[in-house]
This record gives structure tokens, C-alpha cells and sequence, in this order.
């Protein structure tokens, strides 16, 4: 994504998102500096605390929360991060590196001067990915940013190795030697989320030790229910059935329950609906 006040907002306009995690994205673009250490910031990055965000919503904590992980799992690639102490703000920058025709020198460039390139930014990909036979993931730079970045994604309980072999095996089905590392996030986020199906490869191994899991299997086949690409409208329709708070409740239960992530509880309780005919697939 082109750093530019018109082409975010162009990305924010064109993404399938909730009103709110629309009106919150513009928001957060509205506070991004454009130039290096503008207001002590680096070019496109904002600065907010949770609290200031959810007063210019008028929401409250909980649902805000819900609207970033919104917006960090949708084509935006929204990440946060807070290096500078508990009380700091929370640095906030948009992502959504899957733009096939961006050229290979915009996505590595050494002149970039983004902060996608700092270590301390988890779920942002930058570079090039060497496609290669047999490479363990721990001994490669992508191991801890894929193991960040699963956590709000349908591929959480993945093992990271298993994520990567199969990226490398699509890959290579493509004949592709070298990648934008962007490619690798964007193929996370299309991962299937049923534990019979695979990720969008040529071939893949089946995962016995996860169906062995009856609550494994009855967490998928409630997130199954209710595909991810519809979790905005799931969620929308069952707030205005049940009420914000009955639906926080619902997930605060299912997070306890299966001890899996919010962005998949949040499926979790959106499958528990179609299912018992609250709400449509």
C-alpha cells in the first residue's frame, strides 16, 4: 500500500468492513504523521491511547477491541504496538502489502523509510521470500512474525512450520523462486478454517492429531457455520439481536471455554447463531 493519505483511504473505502471499523480506520488515518518525526512520529504511523480512540468512537473498550482485531485481519492489515512503556500511547500503522501490482522495488526498496521494516512491528511482512526446498521455519526471520500474526487469524491453532511448508509448497506448484514477503500474509489470511480442508495449495498433509480433538472439532464445526469473510455482517446482525454487551458475554464464554483467541471465538459464537437459526448464513 502506496504511504499516501489518498491511496490509505482509497484501501480503507474499497475493504468489506463494518461502519464502525470504517469510521474508526479513518479515524486512525486522520492521525497518521506523513513526515519523519512529525509530532516524534516516523511517516505513517499514528499515535492514540485505547481511551482516546473509544471516546471519538463512543464505544467502550470491549467493542473497540473487537473493531481493531476487525481491521487487523481484513485487507488493511492493521498493526499496533507499544514500545514505549504501559501508560504510552499505542503506535498504530496500516499494512495491506498484497497488492499483486505493486512492483518488487516498492516492496523492498532500501530507500523505504516506513516503520514495516522495524522488528518491533510484529504482523507487518516486508522483503523477499526465497522459496526453498526443506527450510525449517525456525531458522529463517519469519518464524516469530508468523507466529504473531496467526493469533488473529483463522489459521491461529496451525502449527507455524506446518503454515510455512505449505506456503512454500504453493508456491512452488507456481513456479514463483522469490516472493514479496506480503504474499506470505495474504495467504495466511486465506487460510481455510474447516480441519478436513487445506490452505489454497496444490497438496497438503492431513492434520490427524487436531480431529482427534473432539473440542477442537466442535469449536471448527461451529466456526464453519459461519465463514470468516462474513464475520462483519455476523456480528452486526447478532448486536442488534442479543444487544453488545449479551454478545461480549457470548465470546468472553467461548474464549474461556475452548482457551482459543477472540477472532476465533468471535466465529465460534457467529456459527452458534446460524446454527440455532438466530441469525442467516
Amino acid at each position: 500500500m502506496e504511504l499516501t493519505t489518498g491511496a490509505i483511504l482509497r484501501r480503507i473505502t474499497e475493504t468489506p468492513l463494518s461502519t464502525a471499523a470504517h469510521k474508526l480506520a479513518t479515524i486512525i488515518l486522520d492521525g497518521i504523521a506523513w513526515k519523519d518525526g512529525y509530532t516524534g512520529l516516523e511517516r505513517g504511523t499514528a499515535a492514540f491511547t485505547l481511551a482516546q480512540l473509544a471516546e471519538k468512537m463512543g464505544v467502550s473498550r470491549q467493542h473497540l477491541t473487537a473493531l481493531l482485531v476487525e481491521l487487523a485481519a481484513s485487507s488493511l492489515a492493521l498493526a499496533r504496538w507499544k514500545p514505549n512503556g504501559k501508560f504510552a500511547p499505542w503506535l498504530f500503522r496500516f499494512g495491506g502489502q498484497e497488492d499483486t501490482d505493486a512492483s518488487p522495488d516498492v516492496v523492498s526498496a532500501s530507500g523505504d523509510t516506513s516503520l514495516s521494516r522495524e522488528s518491533k512491528n510484529k504482523t507487518y511482512f516486508v522483503g523477499r521470500i526465497e522459496i526453498a526446498a526443506g527450510t525449517n521455519v525456525y531458522r529463517t526471520p519469519w518464524a516469530e512474525l508468523i507466529k504473531a500474526a496467526k493469533e488473529s487469524l483463522a489459521c491461529w491453532n496451525v502449527d507455524t512450520q506446518v503454515i510455512w511448508e505449505r506456503f512454500l509448497a504453493f508456491n512452488r506448484a507456481r513456479g514463483n523462486a522469490r516472493v514479496p514477503a506480503g504474499y506470505l500474509l495474504g495467504f495466511m489470511r486465506r487460510w481455510r478454517t474447516h480441519p478436513s480442508s487445506t490452505a489454497p495449495t496444490s497438496s497438503s498433509a492431513p492434520e490427524p492429531q487436531r480431529k482427534a480433538d473432539p473440542t477442537m472439532l466442535e469449536l471448527h464445526d461451529q466456526i464453519r457455520a459461519a465463514p470468516s469473510s462474513n464475520r462483519q455482517f455476523h456480528a452486526s446482525d447478532l448486536c442488534r439481536l442479543i444487544g453488545q454487551a449479551a454478545y461480549e458475554a457470548r465470546v468472553v464464554d467461548t474464549v474461556q471455554q475452548f482457551g482459543c483467541p477472540r477472532f476465533a471465538a468471535a466465529l465460534a459464537v457467529h456459527g452458534q447463531a446460524v446454527l440455532a437459526g438466530e441469525i442467516s448464513k
